[in-house]
């Protein structure tokens, strides 16, 4: 992969890490997370709607997370191996916002399965192409700002997203809805494809999709599975509203500990975006790995505080806050850290960044 777009430009300048490529990704993310998060936040009524059960929306949400986690691989090793990396990431937009769309038209739950798993695959396509057109378009002593800038736009449409979609529920049926998201998707696509800036890679046309792993560097081989034994214990955030409800349910009533949970939640990802930056931001200047393993303490940290038989709504707000705090850290610099070891004076930079200077 080739790091000429991290070099001082030919007037000896450094470009600014905020260009044209990272407010168009950033943008991207924040009208797609808008788009499918109004279709999420109002999928479990259209389920019930249609009679279907609990176990189908965990069906539908455990296939589809799964599917677009294992297509960032196929998705990575074609743009690496054919040099196409922009165009896929117009793709994995697109089958987003119309699979999301689709919704519209779904008679069962096995419909809205499928339009899930498309949706999903969309995202585990563009996600490779997307940050490694990220990196490229700064330098790498920026790479914590930029992924920060585009994890806090991508949680703000997943704020925004309920929101609309409650405003939404007050004039239109559900399945109105889903064809309203079909605006934020094609933004993102549009923004994507006419403001991020790309040149086409050289092809590796003898890359194998096996050998796309053996060629990896040692040193991110160790990180992935450091990443991995991490994610065995991760779970979904909106277990963390079901926890809340059971806590509080006994004191306050099912309808008002819902109503809670779900303002917990606003709770929870309001403080994501927040730390999305900020953890941008120390990462750049204090250590990304140091930072993301403190964004990991967190997380075992909220999980020990869930045990507690505190139902307190100091205690959750205080849970709900700190969840979200890990997830803007983890989400923000495990991408920032894997970047780095493509470019081994990154790394020891990053380790020799502690402590901070004061200048």
């Amino acid at each position: 992969m080739s790091d000429r777009s991290n070099q001082p430009t030919e007037s000896g300048q450094r470009r600014p890490w905020l260009n044209r490529t990272v407010i168009g990704i950033g943008l991207a993310s924040f009208f797609s997370d808008l788009s499918h998060e109004t279709a999420t936040a109002v999928l479990p009524l259209f389920l019930a709607s249609m009679g279907s059960s609990a176990a189908a929306l965990g069906m539908i949400e455990g296939i589809s997370d799964a599917l677009s986690s294992f297509a960032k691989w196929p998705g990575g090793w074609f743009a690496d191996r054919t040099g196409i990396r922009k165009p896929i990431g117009v793709l994995g937009y697109s089958l987003t916002t119309l699979a999301t769309g689709s919704f519209a038209w779904a008679r069962s739950w096995t419909h809205v399965l499928a339009g899930r798993v498309i949706a999903w695959s969309g995202r585990g396509i563009r996600t490779p192409v997307r940050d490694t057109l990220m990196s490229e378009a700064v330098e790498p002593a920026h790479y914590g700002r930029a992924f920060g800038v585009e994890r806090t736009l991508d949680t703000l449409g997943a704020i925004a997203g309920p929101l609309l979609a409650l405003w939404f529920l007050r004039w239109f049926p559900v399945r109105q809805i889903f064809l309203w998201t079909l605006i934020p998707g094609l933004l993102a696509v549009a923004t994507f494809g006419l403001l991020v800036q790309a040149k086409r890679a050289a092809p590796n046309h003898g890359l194998t999709f096996h050998g796309s792993w053996k060629g990896l560097p040692l040193p991110f081989k160790r990180y992935l599975v450091g990443v991995g034994l991490f994610g065995l214990g991760d779970f979904a955030h909106t277990l963390l509203i079901l926890r809340a409800v059971q806590m509080l349910t006994p004191g306050r009533g099912v309808v008002a500990a819902g109503m809670i949970g779900v303002g917990l939640y606003a709770l929870h990802n309001a403080a994501y975006a927040t730390a999305c930056f900020v953890s941008g931001q120390l990462g750049d200047r204090w250590g990304k790995r140091r930072i993301l393993a403190l964004g990991y303490l967190l997380s075992a940290g909220m999980c020990v505080g869930f045990l507690l038989p505190l139902a307190a709504l100091w205690h959750l707000a205080a849970l709900f806050l700190v969840g979200g705090a890990f997830v803007g850290v983890e989400e923000t610099l495990e991408k920032a850290v894997a970047r780095t070891y493509y470019q081994p004076s990154c790394v020891e930079a990053d380790l020799a960044s502690w402590p901070p200077s004061t200048a």
